[in-house]
């Protein structure tokens, strides 16, 4: 189950430390899967722009030199190359790889958010 958040309520949520801290260590085990280090950023308050420039740095890597580890990392991810292209033709400004760079971090925060809510529900 895949629950819905408005981008208002994600920006939020990026401003949320314990979502944040979440959310860059799912963002390392699934980089770490493909030999790719993502390092924790010291100061949380510029941790989510830190890990959007890491991944930015490794998605135009893979662009031009493997696109195949790209593709299988956005399979782990769950991150559709439809997703892409549509984001792709809707913001036709932004580079593919900030496209999927955006793309990853969203899909990383609702994993975060989706598992906190079921946990939630759990815990009740």
């Amino acid at each position: 189950m895949d629950l819905k958040f408005s981008a208002n309520e994600l920006q939020q949520f990026r401003n949320n430390e314990q979502i944040v801290r979440e959310t860059a260590e799912q963002v390392i085990k699934d980089f770490y899967l493909f030999g790719l280090d993502v390092n924790f950023p010291e100061n949380i308050h510029w941790a989510y722009d830190e890990l959007y420039h890491q991944l930015l740095a490794h998605i135009d890597r893979m662009l031009s030199l493997d696109d195949k580890k790209l593709l299988a990392l956005l399979y782990q991810i769950d991150v559709s190359e439809k997703k892409i292209q549509v984001e792709s033709q809707n913001q036709p400004e932004k580079s593919l790889a900030v496209v999927v760079t955006e793309l990853i971090l969203d899909r990383e925060l609702k994993k975060v958010l989706t598992r906190l809510y079921f946990k939630n529900l759990t815990d009740k």
